[in-house]
């Protein structure tokens, strides 16, 4: 990855969202920083989605502030973090096409872009999969083309949003150890996902929310061995809470 100056830390304080006469995220105080894997947890509609899509820019907050404060932010921050959804977009063209379009959208010079798209597949095994529609490609191939195109960008935070989702277990596999891979090229990762076994994989630090609300944030360990909220200790043994 460059070495530039970092956009981190990204600070959220008293964010909120409504919508539809309610509101979706109330509140959240919440500060993105260093390296490592941040998975945000919480029963379905938490708010979870919602408050990677706010992070990233797609909506702006209804209230609260979210700022990136490190000394890279500025104009350019907004290349500088990415994001996969759980169902990908795929242009109708090939899957070396799409990376060399992605690239070409952000303006890398002709002559660099082929030669670092076919970089990327190569880093992520993707290469037997260059010349195929990437339309057609199977659900697990399709996210860890996807993952790649993030990555090429060279972002500093990566938003994840159900990465594995309807994957089987082998995509899952491989789609994991791509973040791995990411963290050990000192990229940031926040991810959302409803498999408390990936967590328990996956997160070195844990956000848990709750009707748009942040109760928990803090290392991974002790968030799973101990909860600090009832709502989180009911989450972990997979009660439901209404």
């Amino acid at each position: 990855m460059r070495a530039t100056p970092s956009i981190l830390p990204l600070r959220l304080t008293g964010v909120g969202y409504d919508a539809g006469g309610g509101t979706l995220i109330d509140g959240v105080d919440l500060t993105l920083a260093g390296t490592g894997r941040l998975v945000i947890l919480g029963f379905n509609g938490a708010g979870k989605s919602l408050l990677l899509r706010l992070c990233h820019g797609l909506i702006p907050p209804t209230r609260g502030r979210l700022e990136w404060q490190g000394p890279g932010a500025g104009a350019g921050a907004r290349h500088r973090h990415a994001m996969v959804f759980q169902r990908p977009v795929m242009l109708r063209r090939t899957a070396l096409a799409n990376l060399v379009h992605a690239l070409a959208a952000y303006g890398v010079p002709g002559a660099a872009r082929r030669e670092r798209a076919w970089a990327a597949l190569e880093r992520f095994g993707l290469t037997p999969l260059a010349d195929r529609p990437a339309r057609v490609l199977s659900g697990g191939e399709q996210q860890r083309l996807a993952l790649a195109r993030a990555w090429l960008l060279e972002p500093e935070v990566i938003f994840l949003d159900e990465p594995t989702s309807n994957l089987d277990p082998a995509a899952t596999k491989a789609v994991e150890e791509m973040m791995r891979s990411f963290t050990a090229d000192g990229i940031k990762v926040v991810m959302t996902t409803h498999d408390l076994g990936q967590a328990r994989r996956l997160a070195d630090e844990v956000a848990f929310l709750h009707r748009g609300r942040l109760l928990e944030h803090g290392p991974a360990e002790p968030f799973f061995t101990a909860p600090r909220s009832a709502e989180a200790a009911a989450y972990l043994r997979g009660e439901l809470v209404v």
